[in-house]
């Protein structure tokens, strides 16, 4: 007797073909998220200006005291849920891309696609990768070092001049690019098809861990590109974010279209 399958799985969705790219599909992409950004640059920075006040919130809560160790893992980690506050840009791009009316106002437009719940599911995921990511390196900071230091200076001196904290840093970095690998690997393609196409979560995230495998050395370019635009966008208190952000979530969206055929 042949078994049932359940309603939500979809055996004949298709398997989407993903391209080689270059150096020159990552300048085009960068170009057209620029010129994405001025052609709307006034609403785009209103928008953006949420993410820098995240930042600052962070570095607030960090520096409070006891959380103080996890002031690098919280900054550095709110760039694993960067593709997540991406999907409006993604949204935006694709109604400009169509001639579709575009204003800042349809940022929140991406609930309305088809695949809303789909993005919901990834986001969520992306959301407990970033809390795995900060209880990771709570626990590291507690394994070598322990104690939290009464003050900032005292801080500084147990992380940059004992063995346990250089232990710390170069484990903590490695660790936090694993993060930041897997979370660039599931999402780079997934979110912004899931804004264009109404497609399973699953179909999306084998997608983009196909077209990252093909363009290995293309994704570590714009994975370093992308690092050091959050890097300078971070300084200082993060408000460079109001535009970094935006431009690097319509540069992802042209990316997307220059790797998945459809």
């Amino acid at each position: 007797m042949a078994i049932a399958r359940p309603a939500y799985v979809d055996v004949s969705e298709p398997k989407f073909e993903v391209r080689s790219i270059t150096g020159k599909d990552i300048r085009e992409s960068l170009s057209q998220g620029w010129a994405d950004f001025l052609e709307k640059r006034g609403d785009l920075i209103f928008i953006g200006i949420f993410y820098p006040l995240i930042g600052i919130v962070t570095a607030a809560v960090a520096l409070g005291g006891s959380l103080l160790p996890l002031f690098f893992p919280l900054a550095a980690g709110v760039s694993l849920l960067g593709p997540v506050a991406a999907t409006g840009f993604y949204e935006l791009a694709r109604r400009r891309e169509d001639g579709l009316e575009c204003e800042w106002s349809h940022f929140l437009e991406v609930r309305k696609r088809p695949a809303w719940d789909r993005i919901l599911a990834i986001s969520t995921m992306l959301i407990a990768i970033f809390a795995l990511w900060v209880a990771a390196a709570g626990g590291l900071y507690t394994a070598l070092i322990g104690e939290v230091p009464a003050s900032l200076e005292g801080f500084l001196r147990a992380i940059f001049t004992t063995s346990e904290g250089w232990t710390l840093i170069v484990v903590g970095n490695l660790l936090g690019f694993a993060f930041a690998v897997t979370v660039f690997t599931l999402s780079v393609v997934s979110l912004p098809m899931l804004v264009d196409l109404d497609v399973s979560a699953r179909t999306a995230i084998e997608t983009s861990v196909r077209a990252v495998m093909l363009n290995k050395w293309m994704m570590v370019r714009w994975g370093l590109i992308v690092a050091t635009l959050l890097v300078i966008g971070s300084i200082p208190f993060f408000i460079g974010l109001a535009v970094v952000l935006p431009v690097l979530g319509y540069a992802t969206w042209h990316l997307y279209r220059h790797m998945v055929v459809h």
